[in-house]
This record gives C-alpha cells, sequence and structure tokens, in this order.
C-alpha cells in the first residue's frame, strides 16, 4: 500500500489556509478586471441571447414536423418546417462564432492587464515580500494561477450565463407543452442540488491543494536551476531527482488525481439522474399518447428538451471544476496584489534635488514586521559629504541593515535618516536612488549584452560614455577581447562571465551612472588577488568626490577609508581612522587580529 505523501508545513500553512467555502469576493474582484470590457460582454450576451433561443426553438421544430408535417401527411408543411429549422441552426452557427472571437480577445486582454497589474506591484513591493517568497512561488502566481483565468473568462463566464439561459428557457418550453410531464422531470432537482453541494466543497477543498502542490514543485525546481552548480558540484542530482520525482512530483500526482476522481464522481451522477427523468416521461407521456391525451409530437420533444434541460446542468458541473480552478487561483493572484508595500512615498512626497552627500543616522533603530528584536539600536552617525565610511563587525552585525535604510529599502522603525539634512521618509524613493550608487557581493548581471548591462543605471549614456566608464574601471581591456566585445550576451545573471569579470561591469555601471553616494557590499570579498589589485585601482577612480558607505572584510579596502565605523549587537561601538582603532586595542583591533590581517 502506497503511504501518502504529507508536504511540508509551511505549504500546509501557507498555501492550503482552511476551507472557508465559496467567498463572492473573490469572484467579484475578478470579475473587476473584466469592467474595461464591459461592452464586449454585453454584446456576446446578446449573441448568446440570441444562439439560446435558437437552441431551444429545436425540439419544437420537431414536434412541428410530426404533428403539423408527418401526422397529417403534407409535405409541403414539413419541407417549410425543416428550411425554418435550417434557417434558425444557421444564424445560430453564425452568431455563435461571433461570440467566441469576442470572447478571446476579452479572456487574452484580461490576462494582459492582470499580469501587467502583478509585475507592477511586484515592483513596488519591499525586499521584505521577497524574504518571505520564494523565486518559484512568485512565478507560479503570475503565470501558472493567471492562466487559469484565461479558460474562465474565455469559455466558463459567458458559457455559465448561456447554461442559465438555457435552462430558463427550456423550461419555460417544456411547462408550455405539458405542466404534467415537467413535474415529473423537474422532481429530480433536489438530487442534483444535494449532489451539486457536496461537489462543491470537496472540489474546492482539493483545487486549493492541487494549485498549493503546483507552487511547490515551481518553487523547487526553481531552486534546483539556479543552484545547479552548487548541485553537479556536489553530484546531488540523483538524490535531487528521487526527492522531485517520489516526494514533490508524486505530491502533485495525488492531488491532481484526488480532484480528477472527484470531478470524475460528479458527471455521472448527473447523468443518472436525467436516464431516471427521461424514464419516467417516456413511460408516463408514452401512456398519455396511447390515451391520445398528447400527441406523440409533443412527447418526442419533451424528451428531446429533457436532454437539453440536463445538458446545460453537466455542463454547468463541468464548469464548476474551472471555477473552482480557478478562484483557487484568484485567492493566491489577490493575496499577491494584496501584499503590502511596507515602504511607501508620501502622499506629499517631494523630489530630492540633487544633494551634495551629507547623511546623518539620527537615533536609528530597527526591527522587522515580523520579528520584535531589535536589528539596530539606536544608531547615530554623521558623515560629511565626500566621506568614504567603513562599517565593519561580524556577520549579522547590522552593516548590510545599514544601508538598506539608507536606500530605502527598509524605513527606520524609530529615528530619522537625513541626507543633506532632508528627511528620506519626505521625499520620492525614485529621486532618492537615481543618485544613489550599489554594488554588491555576487553582482547581478540581467539577460543581454555587456553594453546593455552597464547603461542600466543611466539609459541615456552614449556609446562613448559607456566605454569611457569601463576604461575607468578596468572593464574594457577584458571586454573588447570577448566574442563581440561590448555587444556580447552575458546570458542569465553573467553566467559567461567569471565573478570579477562580473563585478568589473558592475562598478562600470555604477560609474556610469554617476552617484553622488556610492554602497559597496563586500565588493571585493569573491575575487581573487590579481582581480582585487584591478579593482582597487577602480575604486579609487568611483569613490573619489562620492559619498561612499564600504562593507569589506579585506584590510585593503577598509584602511583606505576616511572614517572606520566598528558595529557590534546592532550599536556602534567604536569608529575613527585604523591608526586610531588599532591604538584603541577595542572591538577592532580583536577583528584585525582575528580575520582582517592579509
Amino acid at each position: 500500500m502506497t503511504t501518502k505523501i504529507v508536504p511540508p508545513p509551511f505549504i500546509v500553512q501557507t498555501e492550503e489556509a482552511l476551507d472557508t467555502g465559496y467567498d463572492p469576493r473573490v469572484a467579484r474582484r475578478l470579475l473587476l478586471f473584466m469592467k474595461p470590457y464591459t461592452l464586449q460582454m454585453v454584446g456576446a450576451l446578446a449573441l448568446m441571447v440570441i444562439v439560446t433561443a435558437s437552441a431551444v426553438s429545436g425540439p419544437y421544430f420537431v414536434k412541428l414536423a410530426i404533428d403539423d408535417g408527418i401526422n397529417a401527411k403534407d409535405p409541403i408543411a414539413l419541407r417549410n418546417i425543416m428550411l425554418a429549422y435550417l434557417a434558425v441552426a444557421t444564424i445560430q452557427l453564425g452568431f455563435n462564432v461571433w461570440r467566441v472571437r469576442i470572447m478571446s480577445r476579452v479572456g487574452q486582454h484580461v490576462l494582459y492587464d492582470v499580469r501587467t497589474a502583478m509585475f507592477a506591484h511586484l515592483q513596488k513591493l519591499s525586499l521584505s515580500f521577497y524574504n518571505r517568497y520564494s523565486v518559484g512561488r512568485v512565478i507560479t502566481r503570475v503565470i501558472n494561477d493567471v492562466g487559469t483565468l484565461r479558460e474562465f473568462i474565455t469559455w466558463a463566464v459567458l458559457a455559465i450565463v448561456r447554461n442559465l439561459l438555457g435552462i430558463v428557457g427550456t423550461i419555460i418550453a417544456m411547462l408550455a407543452l405539458n405542466v404534467k410531464l415537467s413535474l415529473l422531470t423537474f422532481a429530480m432537482l433536489p438530487l442534483m442540488v444535494l449532489a451539486t453541494m457536496l461537489f462543491r466543497k470537496t472540489a474546492r477543498k482539493n483545487y486549493r491543494r492541487v494549485r498549493a502542490a503546483v507552487s511547490w514543485a515551481n518553487s523547487v525546481l526553481a531552486e534546483n536551476v539556479n543552484g545547479v552548480r552548487v548541485v553537479q558540484a556536489f553530484s546531488r542530482q540523483g538524490h535531487n531527482y528521487t526527492n522531485f520525482s517520489g516526494y514533490i512530483n508524486r505530491y502533485f500526482l495525488e492531488t491532481s488525481l484526488d480532484a480528477a476522481w472527484i470531478a470524475s464522481v460528479f458527471t455521472p451522477v448527473v447523468d443518472i439522474l436525467g436516464a431516471l427523468a427521461t424514464a419516467l416521461v417516456v413511460y408516463i407521456g408514452g401512456t398519455a399518447v396511447l390515451g391520445e391525451s398528447i400527441t406523440a409530437g409533443v412527447l418526442i420533444a419533451f424528451v428531446l428538451y429533457i436532454d437539453r434541460f440536463f445538458e446545460p446542468i453537466r455542463d454547468l458541473s463541468r464548469r464548476f471544476d474551472t471555477v473552482q480552478s480557478t478562484l483557487a487561483g484568484g485567492e493566491r493572484i489577490l493575496a499577491l496584489l494584496d501584499s503590502p508595500v511596507e515602504v511607501r512615498d508620501a502622499e506629499n512626497a517631494d523630489e530630492l534635488k540633487p544633494v551634495v552627500g551629507a547623511v546623518r543616522f539620527d537615533h536609528v533603530s530597527f526591527h522587522y514586521s515580523d520579528d520584535p528584536t531589535l536589528v539596530l539600536d539606536q544608531i547615530d552617525l554623521d558623515i560629511k559629504a565626500g566621506e568614504t565610511v567603513a562599517l565593519v563587525g561580524e556577520t549579522g552585525a547590522g552593516k548590510t541593515t545599514i544601508v538598506k535604510l539608507l536606500t530605502r529599502f527598509h524605513d527606520p522603525t524609530d529615528g530619522c535618516l537625513l541626507v543633506d539634512g532632508v528627511d528620506l521618509r519626505t521625499v520620492t524613493q525614485q529621486s532618492l536612488r537615481r543618485q544613489m550608487g550599489m554594488v554588491l557581493q555576487d553582482p547581478f548581471l540581467f539577460n543581454g549584452s555587456v553594453k546593455e548591462n552597464i547603461l542600466f543605471g543611466r539609459l541615456d549614456a552614449s556609446d562613448a560614455d559607456v566605454i569611457a566608464a569601463a576604461q575607468a574601471v578596468g572593464a574594457h581591456e577584458f571586454i573588447i577581447n570577448l566574442k563581440n566585445g561590448y555587444d556580447t550576451s552575458v546570458e542569465e545573471g553573467g553566467a559567461t562571465l567569471s565573478v570579477g569579470q562580473r563585478q568589473l561591469i558592475s562598478f562600470a555601471r555604477a560609474l556610469l551612472a554617476n552617484p553622488r553616494i556610492l554602497i559597496l557590499d563586500e565588493a571585493t570579498s569573491s575575487v581573487d588577488t590579481q582581480t582585487e589589485q584591478v579593482i582597487q585601482r577602480a575604486l579609487l577612480k568611483l569613490l573619489k568626490g562620492r559619498t561612499s558607505f564600504v562593507i569589506a572584510h579585506r584590510l585593503s579596502t577598509i584602511t583606505n577609508a576616511d572614517r572606520i565605523v566598528v558595529i557590534d549587537g546592532g550599536k556602534i561601538v567604536e569608529q575613527g581612522s585604523h591608526a586610531e582603532l588599532l591604538d584603541l586595542k577595542g572591538r577592532y583591533y580583536e577583528l584585525y587580529k582575528t580575520g582582517f590581517q592579509e
């Protein structure tokens, strides 16, 4: 017996919330994306009314053909009835094609709008969001979950309306033909309502599990692709394959099979109820025909109407399958769109004017929103324009958090941070970051050419400016030796370049942007000694005349700083020049002895 796979706790907690049943708010908010296309939807609805009326009239034409043509032995009447029926069927076909084309266009436009809205929101979300959500889960929401909307909008929305119209039209036609036979047919409805309620409750839970499984599988897949070098270096391919195929993908299979099994049960139930209704009508109606209380045409038309009555119900059950999938995905889409932007511009935020570069931390404290533990505690720091400040301390001391506050990736939970005397919370983030540059320990290069990556922070720069920036930081020589020089594609993440080459391109990118405030976060920790010498020469040009914050573990990068600030436990414990701090024989002296000597 195969053991049922249990997903990890984070999947249960974040993706499989307790079933709340049908939530009309989710449906209403998803339908808001269709509001700009109301006119097209109304047009499609009008076409659908005509199509439905044409479909409902079909059995009545059969009744006329039998009673007024065949039984009356009137070939002319029979011919005219059939010609009229063909004309109505042709109208039905043409209008149906027109309706489908309209809804296909609406569906594609809505998908475009939803993905655009999600991407725009992702650009605004703070770093804390990306610390909590893996890349795979975000991609699942933008691609897979949005994809479920297409079938729902293109086919399901108006199909549900069409089925409801068909049921109403069929009920009217049946009652007009024979009330007694109609009531026999409708006697099956309570059983059908009960079956639908049971199906809905179970199906919703299963589709949530399916969407959770998709998210989990995509997350693990993205992680393995991004970390492929580490996977291969430690020969983990076999283990990862076994884990994915036997555990993660297996869970996906199990949840999908459970959802398919539930869906497969409901349709036969509807078919059985339809067959039971047909048997009752044929028996009671046949007796009535023998007694000549109704005509054969009425009975045949009625049997056809029973099929027309239960067919929309069967289709609604299939649409309900789609609706459940859409609502499960819709909940996740709306959850992403509702994710709070923790760092927002004030309503009356001004554009930050060109800065000189004086920076002041005034009693700044910080903790993350989901953790009250202070990461920084009462930081007071006054930095002059053009000064180079090195931040040193053990891992986790708070160095990187200081520069994240300066770039407003986070806002202080206490105190304020000022540039040229202006509180950063009173200006727009964009105007602030336009005057800042950042070089990270592992610089990220985007899929594109070397030139496009250097231009990233200043798109209006000329080719001459790009080359000048590369020459200034020592990157020009290796770039011109690449296959296509500055037009060489670097692939995603700069996979075709060495760590040192990526770092030099990131320096050129920062220099071309000409920031007034520069942040170097472990910018030389991952390069060899020879490359570091090139980078040190580049730093002399890059730091000149700019207010700079340098986080580094290498002595050569620190000793050239105008001031060294020692962070320990989220507090500033020492600051001064390299020589002054060594003379103190305090925390910096201990760090120097254990980690900074070269």
